[in-house]
């Protein structure tokens, strides 16, 4: 229980700290919209090739948000700790 509020609170830092970042952006919806599609293209990319390059990242509901919040960072850092 307390590691599932744990993970609420930490994903809801991570939304303030990009929030802020893409406020403070001169073009904010075009960085905002290039964000998300690249951090989903690298997961759905990662996920087709992935048992090729040996990271088999799943598609659930974690990492669709990470990596539309977060982007590519996301996903690389995925593949490295499942690779691991």
């Amino acid at each position: 229980m307390i590691a599932k509020k744990l993970l609420y609170v930490i994903a809801a830092v991570i939304l303030l700290i990009m929030a802020v970042y893409y406020r403070h952006r001169e073009r904010r919806v075009s960085s905002v919209v290039f964000g998300v599609v690249t951090g989903l293209a690298a997961l759905f990319l990662t996920n087709d090739l992935g048992p090729y390059l040996g990271a088999d990242i799943p598609i659930n509901i974690f990492n669709v948000a990470g990596s539309a919040v977060l982007g590519v960072p996301f996903v690389v850092s995925i593949a490295i700790i499942d690779s691991l």
